[in-house]
């Protein structure tokens, strides 16, 4: 039976080995205060997963890519952008919301998410495309990871097309939803499994994990928090 082993490393970061495969979204490791030290230099990446342009996000990826040989599925601009910083053309995988991809058996689809997202370059930031979620689909497991986001109600749809066991959400409030948001969240995807994300990393995030659970539980969803370094099989 396939399983999915889910490794969370601290803000927005994770890694999903699947399918003979290490997928890492959202890969900020070295500069994150959260990361573990045996997670910050990884010596395994098959594909990178950005869910938008911000620092704290995706300004480790090419770095990553160029270093592992990862490829990196990203939207058109922020694929272009890895190109700019060097990736070869051959490991940048350029897609846009609503859109599927196959990687090694993995389905890999973009959604909707609610931010803004632009990418710093020497020049100044630059657009990068617009925000998005992810799921990624294999022997019927499925894992929606949310990005950063506002709570928005065509995450029912994302629920009822793709039928995501587990969810990562962001719980932090100020930059994305809050605790009681990102519940009602994961009551809307049907997800088993609520993971809290993108948290006590900086003082302006506020959102506790503690918080996050009494709302899961309001909501009759099980919110499992995991410590950075900490994973969770499916």
């Amino acid at each position: 039976m396939t399983t999915l082993k889910l490794t969370f490393a601290g803000h927005s970061a994770c890694f999903l080995e699947i399918q003979n495969s290490v997928i890492a979204i959202d890969p900020w490791l070295q500069e994150n205060p959260s990361c573990p030290a045996n997670l910050k230099m990884p010596p395994r990446i098959d594909l990178i997963v950005l869910t938008h342009g911000h620092a704290d996000h995706a300004s480790e990826a090419a770095a990553l890519a160029k270093r592992l040989g990862s490829s990196i599925a990203a939207t058109w601009e922020l694929a272009m952008l890895m190109m700019a910083e060097g990736v070869p053309q051959s490991q940048v995988i350029p897609m846009n919301k609503g859109g599927t991809v196959s990687v090694n058996d993995v389905q890999l689809t973009l959604t909707h998410a609610f931010h803004s997202s632009s990418y710093d370059t020497p020049q100044g930031p630059r657009y990068a495309g617009e925000p998005c979620g992810v799921v990624l689909r294999s022997a019927g497991l499925s894992v929606y990871h949310a990005g950063d986001t506002a709570l928005f109600g065509d995450m029912r749809l994302i629920g009822e097309l793709y039928q995501p066991q587990l969810a990562l959400l962001p719980i932090g409030d100020r930059f994305t939803m809050g605790p009681a948001e990102a519940a009602l969240a994961a009551k809307l995807v049907g997800c088993k499994i609520a993971i809290p994300i993108h948290f006590n990393t900086f003082e302006l995030l506020t959102g506790t994990a503690e918080e996050f659970k009494k709302f899961c539980a309001a909501q009759g969803v099980q919110a499992v928090v995991l410590e950075p370094g900490a994973t969770h099989l499916i």
